[in-house]
């Protein structure tokens, strides 16, 4: 069991990684090293006091009981397939990838049998890139998914429960690979796909002095980082294929219901989105 007094690595220091360092520091976990090959990050990760020690050498790894990794899902698959024999024995691994069930078997064929591999989702990410960016604040009242198999120990995710916990997240669920891949298509990687063609579709960049609330509602997400969404589009694009040609005919239906003045039609379409969303709102209907 994960304590305040383990030795706990993060690696991978950017916005993710250092909210952890940040909320784990301010939680009272006394031994945090980070690893990132970024001398800046671990600087700045230091002068705030969110870890204990900086490092870009993988091999310290040996010395950490939990290790979190805050990386891309391709280079997290890299660093364990080439540092595995570098892992602590007993080690705990956990992640915050977008993806999970491509993931996890991959890891899960690297990892030595001498390490537990849990997966895990902060529902808590931002546009921005760079540890300055980094707030645990972020956490407060946010969701954490735990992505346990059949291979994960009952004291494995009672750790990553408390984790959260501690970190500030107000909803932590436990959900199958599959389960949470589907769920994530939809409500985010769908949003993000239409955010992006939203912005896309116009040239707009005049139009600011002139929008109101609605379009800068719609565009937040299309601020996105290039390096990281393509990756986990591709990884999941069975579940995220199937959304988008949903999302597609829904379009198109409204888009008929315009040409042929049906506002019957649309009134129905809108009420429905409306009771939908009180729900999503937790009102309930009226």
């Amino acid at each position: 069991m994960i304590t305040k007094q383990s030795v706990i690595g993060i690696v991978g220091l950017g916005v993710l990684g250092g909210s952890y360092a940040q909320a784990l520091c301010s939680a009272g976990y006394e031994s945090i090293i980070g690893f990132d090959i970024d001398s800046e990050a671990l600087q700045y990760a230091l002068e705030k006091g969110w870890i204990q020690e900086g490092t870009g050498d993988p091999e310290r790894a040996s010395e950490c009981d939990l290790l979190i990794f805050c990386l891309y899902p391709g280079v997290f698959v890299k660093w364990i397939r080439e540092h595995r024999n570098s892992l602590k024995h007993g080690v705990l691994i956990t992640d915050v990838t977008g993806v999970k069930r491509a993931v996890l078997n991959q890891i899960e064929e690297e990892l030595p049998e001498n390490a537990e591999f849990i997966a895990c989702h902060p529902m808590a990410g931002r546009e921005s890139k760079g540890i300055r960016f980094a707030d645990a604040g972020r956490f407060q009242n946010a969701n954490f998914i735990i992505v346990p198999t059949d291979k994960n120990t009952p004291e494995a995710i009672e750790t990553m429960r408390q984790l959260a916990q501690d970190m500030g997240f107000r909803r932590i669920a436990c959900l199958s690979a599959e389960e949470h891949d589907r769920m994530i298509s939809f409500l985010s990687q769908l949003t993000h796909v239409i955010a992006v063609s939203l912005m896309n579709a116009n040239d707009n960049t005049n139009l600011a002095e002139y929008t109101g609330d609605s379009f800068r509602d719609l565009t937040r997400i299309a601020r996105i980082n290039e390096d990281m969404w393509p990756e986990l589009f591709v990884l999941n694009k069975d579940f995220l294929i199937q959304d988008i040609d949903d999302f597609i005919r829904e379009m198109e239906s409204f888009r008929e219901m315009i040409q042929n003045g049906d506002t019957d039609g649309m009134k129905q379409k809108m009420i429905l989105s409306t009771e939908r969303r009180k729900m999503f709102d937790g009102e309930g209907t009226k």
